[in-house]
């Protein structure tokens, strides 16, 4: 039981240090940051020539779809590759597990296609 709680100590004090690391580097930034604001700082670059236009533009939602399906086949091949490199030494279970999960993933994908999201208009 005690090297349980050994594990845990260690988890806990990774999180202090991690959460003091960025907490410092937050507080070191904020005193020591210029703050100097300008008109001339609050334009939007554009390789060095003064801005045309407004500096807010519209993105069209079809981004985010494309953005969430990488996403989702992104995930898909991170839980794939290691189930890859074990795959003789899992057993059949978690060889159908894999399948359902790929066909899960390949019904999403057919709905997306079905629906026209990977369309580019």
């Amino acid at each position: 039981m005690e090297q349980l709680y050994d594990n845990y100590v260690a988890v806990l004090v990774g999180a202090v240090v991690g959460v003091l690391i960025v907490g410092g580097a937050l507080f070191a930034n904020f005193l020591l940051a210029p703050r100097l604001p300008s008109r001339l700082k609050s334009l939007s670059y554009e390789c060095g020539m003064l801005p045309i236009g407004r500096n807010v533009t519209q993105v069209h939602f079809r981004y985010y779809l494309f953005g969430i399906l990488f996403l989702i086949f992104d995930v898909e091949t991170v839980f794939l590759f290691p189930w890859a490199v074990t795959f003789l030494g899992v057993g059949k279970a978690a060889f159908f597990e894999m399948v359902v999960f790929i066909c899960i993933l390949g019904f999403g994908l057919l709905y997306a296609w079905k629906k026209g999201v990977l369309q580019w208009r």
